[in-house]
């Protein structure tokens, strides 16, 4: 898929995956981040045009690093934050998830909502903990299973296109596998799908198609539109998960 494409289509929109803010502070308060009395270094994991960093920096006593491959991502980031105030706990580094230029044990949080797939949850969690203190929270999201049986067609969809897809409590024994403590875990609920995500996105798919007439574009148009009617479809069974556990 042409990433410039997939980036142009996302640049415009408050987040480039299911959530919201009321769930990010949810997050927030169950890793009891708000009743740390030392300055907190955090690093945020993929984080698009920065929907969660920007509710870090105003919930927390907190250096934030946030990073992302795009460069575009970061730079809208940059204005908001600027515009909000919140640049002087913000700073920003375009790199690779999985390539992170940092000494182990760096950091008192690691956040990454919507972000891990991109290396798998389980690599994902094994590489990010090394930057991670002793102590340490990591706190992700991630696709799951609600159910244990489900229609073929979700079924293949998602292998095809995310095969650790799991039911959370896979997740949760790969953060212990990991050497993790459970903190909490909850479910994501439609809205942060529907209203928050596939909506606007929705919105955004006819100017698009108005700009980039190519065929890389009528496809993506056409995938995004079957990831959203496949939601419709089957919602009940499968949505993003949080997860926010300390690091033993």
């Amino acid at each position: 898929m042409d990433l410039e494409l997939l980036i142009d289509l996302h640049k415009e929109g408050e987040r480039q995956g299911p959530g919201s803010t009321e769930l990010t502070s949810i997050a927030i308060n169950m890793a009891s981040l708000t009743k740390c009395n030392q300055r907190l270094q955090i690093l945020d994991v993929g984080v698009g045009t920065g929907a969660s960093t920007l509710q870090l920096a105003k919930s927390l006593n907190a250096e934030i690093l946030a990073i992302d491959l795009s460069t575009v991502f970061l730079k809208i980031l940059g204005e908001k934050a600027r515009s909000q105030g919140l640049s002087e706990k913000i700073s920003t580094r375009a790199c690779s998830m999985d390539d992170l230029p940092f000494s182990e044990d760096n950091f008192d949080v690691i956040w990454a909502e919507g972000s891990i797939y991109n290396m798998g949850f389980s690599n994902g969690v094994e590489y990010l903990k090394r930057f991670l203190k002793p102590s340490g929270i990591m706190a992700v999201s991630e696709v799951i299973w609600l159910t244990t049986d489900r229609p073929a067609e979700i079924d293949e969809f998602w292998q095809n296109e995310y095969p650790e897809i799991a039911s959370p409590s896979r997740k949760i024994g790969i953060l212990e596998e990991q050497g993790f403590v459970l903190k909490g875990y909850f479910p994501f609920p439609k809205s942060a799908w529907w209203d928050n995500y596939y909506q606007p996105l929705q919105g955004r798919c006819d100017e698009f198609l108005s700009k980039y007439q190519s065929e890389a574009a009528k496809q993506l148009i056409a995938a995004v539109n079957m990831e959203i009617e496949l939601y419709e479809k089957y919602y009940c069974y499968y949505s993003y998960g949080f997860f926010i556990a300390q690091k033993v």
